[in-house]
């Protein structure tokens, strides 16, 4: 993780900024939805675009695993992807207009990127710790004459 000594937590990644950014907006463009909505698209949409966030920080937590950090980056382009899904379902039922749509699928695009640049270049991001702490090896005896006798 040394090649990412600016990055403190996951709140420092671009990508989870920009996830929060997208999900805010998402929460007011889905605040004039139809009541009806309320169980169903507005409550997928809202819970797809929060989970990209919440991905992206679990994947913090994971990435002393390589395998386990990209796992939880797939899973945030995925819930982007949802996003998207529900983004184009509000449009085909009116509920938004198409510069809408268009702008915040782009922001989910972006985020798609961004994860994938993340996936592609784990690396960077995952191993020890460098604050892990290394006890250093013992030293074994393997022949007679590495041990002290009993006579000294």
């Amino acid at each position: 993780m040394s090649g990412l000594a600016h990055a403190q937590s996951f709140r420092d990644l671009i990508a989870y900024q920009k996830s929060r950014q997208l999900s805010r907006e998402i929460f007011k463009l889905t605040k004039p939805f139809p009541k009806e909505e309320m169980f169903s698209l507005t409550d997928q949409i809202r819970r797809s675009s929060r989970a990209i966030g919440a991905n992206i920080a679990e994947s913090w937590a994971k990435r002393r695993y390589e395998k386990h950090f990209v796992s939880k980056l797939t899973d945030a382009d995925g819930e982007q992807m949802e996003t998207q899904h529900w983004l184009e379902t509000a449009l085909d039922c009116e509920y938004i207009d198409q510069k809408a749509n268009n702008q915040l699928v782009a922001k989910c695009l972006e985020i798609g990127r961004m994860l994938n640049g993340m996936m592609d270049k784990a690396n960077m991001f995952c191993g020890e710790p460098p604050s892990t702490l290394r006890e250093e090896s013992a030293e074994y005896f393997t022949g007679s004459d590495d041990y002290p006798s009993a006579d000294n």
